[in-house]
């Protein structure tokens, strides 16, 4: 392994004095401005993982739904699954070292978890559209290159895309095609084949109105629509032509404040729905007949999958 090349690297990637971060659920999240060190050593760590799980390891640069001015950093396991606890430990113990520690660490992860060093690896990076995600995103590739590993820079791409491609990278193929049109055709294929089993419904059913929260969601959105059926009509808003990111929208603006996001008028009983900041979560929503507003999040949405597929079990 060529230390040098790392510390030549990790000194373009300077670490702000002081600075400690956690390595959660959500991975790293804070003001972008203060990432750039993590992401380089998070591909590190994405190559080291990548080479001892003898699969592809996925990189996705995003805040979710923080604001435009936040970053962050989420490694995804080979089956499309988030990071191995264990290997959470060493992200953060790897993220907060000094620079000049940065090869003890590596050499203590290498020997504690048997690292084949010769073993090839395979990182898959993917980001959302805030302004920062593009430098962050070259500082993960660094990181990549620093170990002399490969790398395959899928640019804007939503949070479950990059899980998608990742997961079917390390399949051989077998789950879909690791290309994002791949998961545009798997999503609504599998969509229009679960519609069909809808009993006939009132025509206003198949009008949605959603909010890409000015994010990478509705980029993709309109690049999946093509794939989906004519019986679904998408009304898109807050599709980042204007805007901030989560600004004033989003899934966890709509939910905390109980309110449609700006831009969304909505009719009694219309459907609308808003992504989060990478598109990894969703939550729907109507107001009745005397303007209650009715949110239905993850449990909800849950629950009526849930009771759908009853249904068609019971027929």
């Amino acid at each position: 392994m060529d230390f040098e090349e790392v510390t030549r690297k990790s000194a373009l990637h300077p670490k702000p004095t002081g600075l400690v971060l956690q390595y959660g659920t959500a991975g790293f999240r804070t003001k972008a401005e203060q990432l750039d060190h993590v992401m380089y050593r998070m591909g590190l760590l994405a190559t080291l993982r990548s080479k001892w799980t003898k699969a592809t390891i996925g990189v996705m640069v995003t805040a979710s739904h923080n604001p435009e001015e936040d970053n962050g950093v989420k490694l995804v396991d080979p089956l499309g699954e988030m990071l191995a606890p264990a290997w959470e430990e060493y992200a953060t113990l790897l993220a907060n070292v000094e620079e000049r520690e940065i090869q003890g660490v590596l050499k203590q992860i290498i020997e504690k978890e048997a690292v084949d060093l010769q073993q090839e690896a395979s990182v898959a990076v993917g980001r959302d559209t805030r302004p920062s995600s593009v430098n962050l995103a070259q500082a993960v590739i660094d990181g990549v290159t620093a170990l002399r590993a490969k790398y395959h820079d899928y640019g804007l791409v939503t949070t479950p895309q990059l899980h998608y491609v990742v997961r079917c990278q390390n399949t051989q193929g077998k789950y879909g095609a690791a290309t994002v049109d791949g998961y545009c055709k798997k999503l609504s294929k599998a969509f229009a084949e679960l519609t069909k089993q809808v009993p006939s419904r009132m025509s206003d059913h198949g009008c949605l109105k959603v909010d890409g929260a000015n994010g990478i969601g509705a980029l993709k959105l309109q690049e999946i629509q093509q794939h989906l059926t004519k019986d679904l009509v998408i009304t898109l808003h807050n599709d980042g032509s204007s805007g901030k990111l989560n600004y004033l929208c989003g899934a966890d603006f709509v939910k905390v404040q109980q309110k449609p996001p700006q831009g969304v008028k909505m009719k009694s009983n219309e459907r609308c729905c808003s992504f989060d900041g990478d598109a990894d979560r969703i939550v729907y929503y109507y107001v009745d007949s005397v303007g209650r507003f009715h949110l239905l999040d993850g449990d909800k949405i849950a629950t009526l999958i849930s009771t759908f597929i009853k249904e068609l079990l019971t027929k």
